[in-house]
């Protein structure tokens, strides 16, 4: 088994931030005329969160918190794939498949969530995340 580096500590803070802001994307999505998934995708917060990511992603290779960094960003862009394919649904069947659209969008929210939720209760718990 190879041995996980500790993290340093401002990296460790560094990723509640980036937890926090897709959370304020997602609360913005709930309380607001938003979406949550529309939020969470164009949402300054998670677009933020997002770069954040990527521009600090060199510097947690070989901690646990790499595997946060993972999660989040694959959370963003599976959604963004999966609103995508919705999208295309919806046009493919000239705005007739809207009415069965809300379905998917609606469980992507919900997984947008949980994926925010389960990542950040891992990171309180200084645990990696198994992705």
């Amino acid at each position: 088994m190879t041995a996980i580096a500790e993290p340093r500590e401002p990296l460790v803070k560094l990723t509640h931030v980036i937890y926090a802001l897709h959370a304020f994307s997602l609360v913005t999505g709930i309380i607001g005329a938003a979406t949550i998934v529309g939020a969470f995708l164009t949402g300054w917060p998670s677009i933020i969160a997002v770069i954040l990511n990527y521009a600090k992603r060199s510097e947690v290779r070989g901690t646990w918190l790499e595997t946060h960094f993972r999660w989040q960003i694959r959370t963003f862009w599976f959604g963004l794939l999966w609103v995508t394919l919705c999208a295309l649904f919806i046009i493919a069947t000239l705005g007739i498949g809207l009415l069965i659209a809300w379905l998917p969008l609606s469980l992507v929210g919900l997984w947008f969530i949980y994926r925010i939720a389960r990542g950040w209760l891992r990171l309180l718990e200084r645990q990696p995340m198994h992705v």
